[in-house]
């Protein structure tokens, strides 16, 4: 599986035939958020009437779309995918190994969002963070950053791109069109015009969603995982409406050369993520004018910033030399460290340079 296309190893190790009868693998959940609120969990259909989609030309462009929020009810979880997307999805992950994943694995894990819950707040004061996943990734694989801003008090919105990764609509379920051959050219701008588009959907006199009156239209940021990344740097320079972004282990792939002057994060994995690893990290550092940060993570891989870090860590297989659930804490708490400063005007001592707290932390030209 191809690290620059946004699939990272997932490598999970089978028993042959001739081998003992195996256990019974755990029950798969996300790990439970660490913030003061229960969060609740919904889904949009989002269709663009005014774009084609650029996949599938004789279309408009669709998207599903998740959103978290701070709630005060409990329950039981929201799914974590549909049966179709994750059979989609583990027959992905499973190429190369001796024996495929269930086709049910991801469909079976537990979630801490209930489905439509009641907001806590309905006056305009929460911020609001939009996700996008990395090519070939269902959005589901960022819930665990989602549910832990949810839990501290942020509206999370995570993209399902049509066509750009398995996705489950009220009436079918699509494949990801784009995997046959990487258009990192169309797939970025076009990204870029998804999540200005489902901006525009929940902060306009029309929203789409009927809770959206809770979002504080003046505190957004954007971010995801490996060409997620790209596509929010593009979004930010395209839609000044983005205050704040981040980019999770992605190549800047379609690199827009203007200067943006609003403060960037950029994460990497062990490798990839350091001076001279990835040529387009140094362009795009170079046109980084506002607040930002070049930091990587000791011992992760491509994918140890999203779910299947401590997924893979709960079946007894690590995808990095990093134990998984420790990548899935280390991931979350520079995301919502950095969310809180450029969002609520919090101090974010684990970002301003080497720490005890994270040893494995590298920074890279710290200083803008």
């Amino acid at each position: 599986m191809s690290v620059v296309a946004g699939v990272g190893a997932f490598s999970l190790v089978s028993a042959n035939a001739d081998s003992p009868a195996q256990p019974e693998p755990p029950g798969l959940a996300i790990v439970e958020p660490s913030g003061e609120f229960q969060t609740g969990m919904t889904t949009l259909h989002l269709i663009d009437e005014d774009r084609a989609d650029v996949w599938v030309p004789e279309a408009r462009r669709e998207l599903m779309v998740s959103l978290w929020y701070p709630t005060d009810e409990d329950g039981l979880g929201a799914p974590y995918m549909t049966f179709e997307e994750s059979s989609l999805f583990t027959d992905q992950l499973s190429a190369g190994l001796p024996e495929p994943l269930p086709d049910d694995l991801l469909s079976e894990v537990g979630t801490n969002s209930v489905p439509d819950a009641e907001p806590v707040a309905d006056d305009g004061t929460l911020p609001l963070v939009v996700l996008s996943p990395g090519f070939s990734f269902p959005r589901a694989t960022l819930t665990g950053i989602a549910e832990e801003l949810a839990g501290r008090g942020y509206v999370v919105a995570a993209i399902g791109h049509n066509y750009e990764a398995p996705i489950s609509f009220p009436d079918r379920t699509t494949e990801c069109l784009a995997c046959t051959d990487l258009d990192a050219d169309t797939l970025v701008p076009n990204r870029a015009e998804d999540l200005s588009f489902v901006l525009d959907e929940l902060t306009g006199g029309d929203a789409a969603w009927e809770d959206a009156g809770i979002i504080d239209t003046e505190r957004i940021a954007v971010g995801g995982h490996s060409i997620g990344g790209a596509s929010s740097h593009r979004a930010m320079l395209a839609d000044d409406r983005f205050g704040a972004g981040f980019n999770l282990d992605g190549t800047f792939f379609a690199l827009d050369p203007h200067k943006l002057d609003r403060p960037f994060l950029i994460v990497g994995a062990d490798e990839h993520g350091r001076p001279g690893g990835d040529d387009t990290w140094t362009k795009a550092w170079k046109h980084l004018e506002g607040w930002k940060r070049w930091i990587t993570a000791d011992g992760t891989t491509h994918s140890s910033f999203t779910d299947l870090a401590p997924l893979g860590a709960q079946l007894g297989q690590q995808l990095q030399d990093m134990d998984g659930l420790y990548a899935d804490k280390l991931t979350r708490d520079h995301i919502v460290a950095f969310a809180d400063a450029h969002l609520r005007g919090a101090g974010a001592p684990i970002l301003e340079g080497p720490n005890d707290v994270w040893p494995e932390i590298r920074f890279h030209h710290p200083r803008p």
